[in-house]
Order: structure tokens, then sequence, then C-alpha cells
């Protein structure tokens, strides 16, 4: 909101010595946030003055057209006689009142003017355009012409009032009465303790059944709509100059007559306005929900399809406004100035919805003026008078005719009152401001006080944000002045240190950066289009997901149940700017419900809540495990003068699994899988064992073709996901630094024959079992399949590694636990040693 400081001034007394900057200081020890003062026609010096063409000579022998005119200044040049000043622009003619400034001014950017001599010709000054004189958007960006009432010689700075100050306020949400000039005029006068000239305090004539007929089918959605008529307006009236200009400072382009007084008093008050062309309504004005498929044009051209939420302005054809938000182009108000107003205007002042306002704005990409104003909450009670300011304004400016029919339909509604303690503002700030001070202020703000140890407070209409007694509590504490809030500073107890939760999910963050990979940190929402891009059946419990009642955007209304499509996200966006060999890793939370979670409760906020309802509140929420996850593309090792490098495969996928299961103490369990998104014969199943159980804790592996190109990743591309807090719970704790031992190692190696269908896995387990705890490690060094060992058969080759604590290991001892481990492998597997 930009507020001209000239204009503020007719509604408080501020003391004549006080700056813009000086009003930014009170504004914004009460709680507004002013981004900066802008100060109008700085370094602007006259004279600058108003002049009317005399002559105009159209220069020949130019790239572009030059014009050479002698312009009438009064006496302002010293001598009375015509000005000679070289001109380029075309939007002005003979008889013209213009702006001149003359040589010896200086313009804002310390511009200096001086006679000069250019296109053959001596100009003696400047004719002016807004925008050389810094007076913003008029719409013409040419020079500016004058209204004919005024005489050469007036002083144009003052004309125009082009020095000013400006203070641009940025209001937020809660505070959408400062959306006008009325609102930041209370805010003013409060913080200077002076009496406000309250801009709504008008006569307003009483309904009666003589109005133009309105009909409100939806009174939830518009609880107020007031309607007034004025005919016999002016066609050709324009808006003036002091009009045109507290636009132009506030922000707003200058359009037409009518158009700029709905505007002005909407600045002014607060409550958007909109005119409509009587002679094209077509019987009365209602407002309902739209029907499904219905269209309307709005002001801007746009053709839109209506939603079935959406709050509109109809007449007897149908739709001719979005409510709250942008007006229809078959009702428009004609450009007054071109002589194509409207000579007969209803005015509507109304109270919408804001939510429906909020979603309509959204829903159509459509945010104006007025719905800015309509979402944060706008008053009720101001709709009459704004009408009635609007009526005023046309009858004085556009020579119109108020009719004598006033339209109000109105909501039944009761004042909204609050029941706070006296003290209450002193316990939550902990200062001892007294009842006294408690109530000044509320009334300072427009409450209502009643009681004296418990107050009963009335909210005013234009305050929707005060709802319980802690918003009354702020606006005691801000009006008394933040910074005498006293600095305390909390005393937290001593802290436990770290959980082994958050311990082993530093871990695997630092052992996935060690082993190359770096941290992509994405947006925890996701949308059915990537579910589906992954390939998941439609019973897959990673579609039940939970719905966000407020996206941050409408194709990802969703919490997400996997880190892979936020991973495939960066991959792509990474190797598509030239980064083909990724390794990329995210840590997080995934959002699982069962959809039997009981209704979240609402936490109170005079008090501490009670154990019972914060378990309520937790047994409302999903269940969130915590999950680590990777993705692989291009190179895993990279060649040069080494020798070859080695593209990523699942086998690296896989061993991120085994990364991340070691920092939680675990030895995964891998078996072959088929589980979306990876490709059906390069998947993994990684389990881990949980109370003697096998259980499923992750997959990796190579994703599908048709997963790779939905995401639009390199093909082959690979990834893993795998469960954290299963981890933890199949863990050891914390994973203890290895022993050097000062005894020798005895190396073993085996090589067994299997069917090619009995897992790898499977086999090793069944080594371990038997060798004993004399086993240290043990590999798979080798993989052979071939004629001679038949068909259906593969060779297992592995290293086995045996070590005792306390001794040396004899050559028998080392053969016996390895005799051991094989029998255990043939009995359990069906092993045949080879070569035996």
């Amino acid at each position: 909101m930009r507020v001209p400081l000239s204009w503020l001034r007719e509604y408080v007394d501020l003391p004549a010595g006080e700056t813009g900057r000086d009003v930014q200081a009170k504004l914004v020890a009460a709680g507004l946030e002013v981004e900066r003062v802008e100060q109008l026609g700085a370094g602007l010096k006259g004279p600058l003055v108003v002049g009317q063409v005399l002559t105009i000579e159209e220069l020949e022998g130019f790239k572009k057209p030059i014009r050479f005119c002698t312009v009438d200044v009064g006496t302002a040049n010293g001598t009375g006689e015509p000005q000679e000043i070289v001109c380029g622009a075309r939007n002005f003619s003979v008889g013209d009142k213009v702006v001149v400034v003359l040589p010896g001014a200086v313009l804002p950017g310390d511009f200096a003017i001086a006679a000069r001599k250019t296109y053959g010709r001596t100009s003696h000054g400047m004719i002016c355009s807004g925008d050389e004189l810094g007076m913003g958007d008029d719409g013409t960006h040419g020079i500016i012409v004058l209204p004919q009432e005024y005489e050469p010689g007036t002083d144009a700075i003052e004309l125009l009032e082009l020095v000013d100050e400006v203070l641009d306020i940025a209001v937020t949400p809660d505070r959408g009465y400062c959306l006008s000039m009325r609102g930041v005029a209370r805010e003013a006068a409060t913080a200077y303790g002076l009496p406000l000239r309250d801009p709504a305090l008008l006569d307003v004539p009483a309904p009666n059944s003589y109005g133009y007929p309105v009909k409100v089918a939806d009174p939830a959605g518009c609880s107020r709509f007031t309607a007034r008529t004025v005919t016999g307006v002016d066609a050709e009236a324009r808006s003036p100059i002091w009009l045109q200009r507290r636009l132009q400072k506030a922000g707003m382009r200058p359009i037409s007559l009518a158009v700029d007084v709905t505007n002005y008093v909407m600045l002014e008050l607060g409550q958007p306005l909109h005119a409509y062309d009587r002679s094209r309504i077509d019987g009365a004005i209602g407002v309902r929900r739209a029907e499904r498929g219905e269209r309307l044009t709005t002001l801007d051209g746009t053709k839109r399809t209506l939603h079935p939420e959406d709050l509109v302005i109809t007449d007897n054809r149908g739709p001719i406004g979005l409510a709250g938000v942008m007006g229809g182009a078959e009702t428009e108000i004609g450009d007054h100035a071109a002589g194509q107003g409207s000579t007969e205007i209803v005015v509507e002042a109304a109270h919408f919805d804001a939510v429906a306002i909020a979603r309509a704005a959204r829903r159509h990409k459509l945010s104006s003026e007025a719905s800015k104003r309509f979402e944060r909450g706008v008053d009720p009670n101001a709709a009459s008078a704004a009408a009635q300011r609007t009526v005023d304004l046309l009858v004085l400016l556009a020579g119109g005719t108020a009719e004598a029919g006033v339209t109000e339909i109105v909501a039944p509604s009761g004042p909204r009152t609050i029941s706070i303690s006296a003290d209450h503002p002193d316990r939550v700030a902990g200062v001892p401001y007294g009842r006294e001070t408690v109530v000044r202020r509320l009334q300072q703000v427009g409450c209502d006080v009643y009681g004296q140890d418990e107050l009963i407070v009335t909210v005013p209409s234009w305050r929707p944000d005060l709802t319980d007694p802690n918003d009354l509590a702020e606006e005691v504490i801000r009006l008394e002045g933040y910074e005498n809030l006293p600095s305390t500073l909390p005393r937290p107890p001593a802290g436990r240190g770290l959980t082994e939760r958050q311990r082993l999910h530093r871990r695997v963050g630092r052992a996935l950066a060690g082993a190359g990979y770096v941290e992509a940190l994405n947006y925890p929402f996701v949308g059915d289009a990537a579910l589906d891009q992954l390939g998941l059946a439609a019973d897959d419990p990673r579609r039940t997901v939970v719905r966000l009642v407020n996206p941050l955007a409408d194709t990802e209304p969703a919490l997400r149940t996997t880190l892979l499509p936020g991973l495939f996200a960066a991959l792509r966006r990474n190797d598509g700017r030239g980064g083909h060999d990724l390794a990329l890793f995210e840590t997080g939370l995934v959002f699982r419900p069962t959809g039997d979670e009981p209704a979240a409760v609402r936490l109170p906020v005079d008090r501490r809540p009670t154990d019972e309802e914060i378990a309520g509140l937790n047994a409302a929420l999903p269940r969130q495990p915590r999950r680590a996850a990777v993705v692989l593309a291009g190179s895993r090792e990279l060649a040069g003068w080494w020798g070859q490098g080695r593209r990523a495969t699942w086998a690296d996928a896989v061993e991120a699994g085994r990364t991340v299961a070691r920092e939680a103490g675990v030895e995964l369990i891998v078996r072959q899988d088929q589980h979306a998104p990876f490709h059906p014969g390069r998947c993994a199943a990684l389990l881990a064992v949980i109370d003697g159980q096998e259980v499923f804790v992750g997959s990796a592996g190579e994703l599908h073709p048709r997963v790779t190109k939905a995401f639009g990743l390199p093909e082959r591309t690979c990834a893993m996901e795998i469960e954290l807090d299963l981890l933890e719970r199949a863990g050891t704790g914390p994973v203890q630094s290895p022993r050097v031992s000062a005894f020798p190692v005895a190396t073993q190696d085996v090589a067994l024959v299997v069917a090619a269908s009995v897992p790898a896995a499977d086999v090793e387990a069944a080594l371990r079992s038997g060798a004993g705890e004399l086993l240290e490690s043990l590999r798979l060094f080798d993989v052979f399949v071939g004629e001679q060992l038949g068909e259906g058969k593969k060779s297992l080759a592995y290293a086995l590694r045996f070590r005792a604590a306390d001794r040396t290991l004899t050559a028998d001892e080392a053969s016996a636990a390895r005799d051991a481990a094989v029998a255990s492998a043939v009995a359990r597997t069906g092993a045949v040693l080879r070569g035996a």
C-alpha cells in the first residue's frame, strides 16, 4: 500500500514538521512494515509552469518528426513574450494547455534545463511529459495536456502536487484494513495520540424499495450488497488533476472518471467497488455460484471457464462479473475522456467471503486490487459509506444526479465478542500493563470493552483477524511498544545430546558422502503423475498419500511416500546441464498414512496442552519413517591414464545399501526381487534380521526403461532406497571400531558348485553358519558358468579368512573350520566342492 503523506494529513493532523521518515518510525513501532519512504520531486526546482501552445511549425528533413512551438507562459519567463520550444511529441495541438519547464529549472534526476540549439533552432525550455516529471504511469506516456481552466504561468509544481513523500507499506495478511488510507490513518492517529477524522462517517440514506433490483442467492458468499444509481453523468467529464495525482502516487493508473472514482474510494475506505453501465445490464443484478460450463469474458479481455465454486455477478443473460475479483467486459464503463462514457451508472459495494474470493483469484490466476482486499478481510459496515462516497464524487465531478433508490441486502449477523482476562496481556508479555492500559489500548483499536477482571471485548468490524485473547494481547503489546518488552533469555535444561536415531542419520550422510555421493535436498511433495511414472500398481501402498489442503503447487498436492521422484528430478536437471556422471543421495522422511488415523484435535493456546491432547494429536499423524535413497547415472569410475572407467550398475546401488546398513551395524541379506520402479531382472530386495525374522528394509537395482523414459533420465540409471528406522531396530547399536590383531590370518579358498537357481547369499549364509567364530571375513571373488560344470550349474569361489584373538591358528584348525563351512553349505544348499 502506497500512502502519500499529503493525503494522510487529511485524516490526521500530524505535526507540521513531521517528515515521512518520522511517520515511518512511528508506524514501524506500531507493527507495520513500512519498507521505504519515496521522496517525490526530490531535487525538482522551478520555474515549472502552465503554458498554452500558440503555434506549431513542423520541421522537415529529420529522421523523426520535430515541431517548433511557441508557448504562452504568462510572465513566468520575465518578459511575457511567447517561449520558443523544440519538441518531438505529437499528442498536443495549438490551443492546448501544457506543462513547460523554463531555463534555470532542474528536473528529477538532477536534469538541468538550459536554452540550447537543436535541429537548427534554439529551444528555450521543454514541454514536459509525466515520465520526465516523475509522475508515474498516466497511460499515455506523452505530453501532459491540462484542462483549459488553468491560466498560463500558473505554478505547475503546486498544481500537479509534484513534491510529496510516499510511504510504501508491505501489508501482512492479518492487516487487510491497512490496504486503505482509512486504516493507515487510524494507525497513525493511534501512534501519535491524535484524533482521527474517519472518512467513512457519512450520512447515508436508509434503504428503500426504489433501488436497483438485486437478488443474492448465496448469503454465505455475499453477506452484504449495496447498490446505488447515478444518472445524467457527463459523458465527456474527466478526472480532475488532484484525483489523478492521488491515484498515481498510490501506484494506480488513471483510466476514466467513473473507474477513477471507484478506485479512489477503494484506496480511501478499503472497500472495493464496481461501476456498471446501466444501459448494458439486462434485468436484476444477481449473486450466485457459477454453473458448470459457464464462461465469462473479464475486463482484461480473457474468456474464462468458470468453476462451480466461483462466486459470480449475473443479470438475465448470465455472469457479468467474477465477484470480488474482476468485472465483465459486457457491462464495462466507457471512456469518459473520449466522450464514450456511460451516462447512467450503477454502483456496487458488496462484502464477499474472503475464502471464496481467494480461491477464485488463485484458480483463475487473476489477482486484482479488489481480490487483495477481500481475501484479507474488508469492513462489511463500510459498504454503504463507500457507495455514498462514490455517488457524491460522481455528482460533484461528473454533474450526475443521485437517484433516491437505495438497495441494501444484509445477511443477519451479530457482533463478535471475545472474553479475556484483564491481566492476560501482562502474562503474555511479562510486563505489568494493568487493566486501565489494556482497556485504553483496545478502545484505540476500535473495540468496545466491558467488565472488570474478566473483560468482554466487542471486536470492530474492520478487524476480522481478532479472533481470540492472544490476538487482543498482541494489540496491547504492539501499541505499548515492542521495544519496551524486556529481553529475558530462556534457561533451557542441560541437553542429553543426540539420540541414536539422530546419530545414525548423520553417520549415514557422512558415509554416503565419503563414498562419492552428493546430497540433494528436495521438497517433500509429490503428485499423481510422478506415482504413475514410477509404474506403481493401483493397490501399491505408496499410492496412499496425505493430501495437503493448501499445496504450493496444484501438480504436487500430496506428501511424498518415497524419496525417489525428488532425486530423479535433481538428476534430470543436473544431467540436462552437462553433468552426466552423477551420484546423488537424500535422507529424509516419507509419509505413509494407513487411513485409520483419527481426526486431529485443535490444541488450546491459553494453556499448555495436556499429555492426552498431545497424544491425540500424535495419533492423528501418519507414519513418518526416515529413509535414505541414492540415484546413479553415467560412470562410477572415470577413465583416465590409469585405465578404463566403469559405468554405474545395479551392483553399485546394492553396495550403497550395504554402506548405509554398515553404519547401523547391520549385515544386509540381498535377494532377487521384482519391485517397481526397478527392472524386473536387475532388482534386489534388501533384507535385515529383526527379532529373528527377515524383514524387507529396501530395494536397489537398475530402473525400468519405461521409468527412465518417463522421468527423462539417462539410460541404465540405478537407484536404491532403504528405511533407516528398520535398520536401527535391526542394528547392534553404535558401530564398533575394528580391532587390529597381533596374530596372523589363515586364508582358505573354496569353490562350490550349486544349481544356478540357488542365490549366492544362501551359500554365503551357510558357509558363515558352519565356519564358526574363527571366521573373520568371507568374500565371493569368482562366479563361473561353463559346459564342464553341466547345464543349470554355477561355480561360486569364496575366500575365507580365519583368525583367533588369542593365538596363532594351526593349519589343522584352519582346515577344520573350512571343512565345517563346506559341510554346512553342502547340507543346506546341495553344494558340491569343486574338484572333489
